[in-house]
């Protein structure tokens, strides 16, 4: 009796350990089932706010200008004069722009219009220079490499102004202002205004030439008094 006893409660025992494993691995895997799902109730999915032609209007390119005016020449009747950072202030300003760069560009990896509702950009008449909204997305749509890696450029440029500021190495920003220059003009001439080749300034300064000749006929016609 007391073997047998013994070994039943031996026997309770295993298979109470055995229920509570099987307990505690179901709770486990459903706790880690259920880890992204409170991830994502804690972060949350990306809502844009604006459009991107407003994204750019109203922040990134005015906080590129703190890397744009770092470095400076003007010359005018009182000389020369070369514009740098002098001050905490002034790199404060500088760095403000970089993580600006560095931060805001990923925001254009977030879906949202390429322009305001209404807003068509310069994309009617036979000389419309700019893609409308809808072939912005249709270009960005066919190749997302592209358009990943325009923001890639942007973002390093912001990087690459973060590590100048550490240092505090005025002469380095005037290559990582061009380098901007570089990122943005790029980005620009291939999504918003492709229109905008050689051959369209061209003509452009032709009818320009064409207009003032006709001005200076006109004046020479007038008769004097």
């Amino acid at each position: 009796m007391f073997k047998r006893s013994s070994g039943h409660r031996l026997t309770t025992s295993a298979a109470l350990v055995v229920s509570a494993g099987i307990v505690i691995c179901g709770c486990s895997s459903s706790a880690h089932t259920a880890a992204p799902s409170q991830a994502q109730q804690v972060w949350g999915d990306l809502k844009p706010v604006v459009s991107v032609k407003e994204l750019m209007r109203d922040m990134l390119d005015p906080l590129a200008d703190n890397i744009f005016d770092a470095v400076s020449v003007v010359v005018d009747k009182k000389g020369t004069v070369e514009r740098s950072p002098k001050t905490d202030e002034d790199w404060e300003r500088i760095r403000i722009g970089a993580v600006t760069m560095a931060e805001g560009a990923y925001l254009l990896k977030v879906r949202r219009p390429f322009a305001p509702p209404g807003d068509e950009n310069n994309s009617t008449g036979p000389d419309a220079v700019e893609l409308s909204p809808a072939q912005i997305l249709a270009k960005v749509e066919k190749d997302p490499v592209e358009w990943n890696a325009r923001i890639e450029a942007l973002r390093n440029v912001g990087l690459e102004v973060l590590e100048i500021v550490k240092r505090r190495d005025a002469a380095e920003l005037w290559d990582a202002s061009e380098n901007l220059d570089t990122a943005c003009e790029s980005c620009h001439r291939s999504y918003w205004y492709p229109g905008e080749t050689l051959e369209y300034y061209r003509r452009l300064d032709r009818r320009l030439a064409d207009r003032n000749r006709q001005v200076g006929a006109t004046r020479t016609a007038k008769p004097t008094k």
